[in-house]
């Protein structure tokens, strides 16, 4: 499984249950990435989204104890998104948020895909610091581009010995 997140020069990645920066590019890469993919979530990510609706083109799959949906597939615990997470091949799955899913699905992500912002978005909610975590490391970083006023860098963390779920 994979992750996909963007940060701000500390790490940063949310702000009042939203994200820190409007980037075009950074939400085309997202797109992309995660089209007719997995996508894994917490509520809190869901209620953020435009509507509070699911990502289209992707199966959509929330960690809540709140929440009672049948557009996409609510699961309560994290044993039991392991359940139904071994239904789907490991390298489509990408864990999206927010920051507690993040923190618990990171030992078992294989890559994590971070745009890297070269800004402070005064964030109230962090990314661990993949550069100071044993065991992961940067394996492919673009060019530095800019978009909508903002410096920024497409990177891939690798984790060289991830958990199996």
């Amino acid at each position: 499984m994979k992750a996909i997140v963007a940060v701000d020069k500390n790490w940063g990645i949310g702000k009042n249950n939203g994200l820190l920066f409007s980037i075009p590019e950074d939400m085309k890469f997202f797109r992309k990435t995660t089209l007719n993919k997995i996508v894994v979530m917490g509520g809190n990510t869901l209620r953020s989204f435009p509507g509070g609706n699911p990502l289209k083109n992707r199966t959509n799959i929330v960690l809540s104890r709140k929440i009672e949906r049948d557009d996409c597939t609510v699961v309560k615990s994290y044993d039991q998104l392991f359940s139904v997470l071994k239904n789907y091949p490991q390298d489509e799955i990408f864990i999206i948020g927010g920051a507690s899913v993040y923190k618990e699905m990171l030992s078992f992500c294989s890559e994590i895909f971070v745009t890297k912002v070269d800004a402070d978005g005064n964030a109230d909610v962090f990314f661990e610091n993949l550069d100071n975590i044993d065991g992961w490391c940067l394996s492919e970083s673009s060019q530095e581009i800019v978009d909508n006023g903002y410096k920024l860098k497409f990177t891939i963390y690798k984790n060289l010995n991830p958990k199996s779920i």
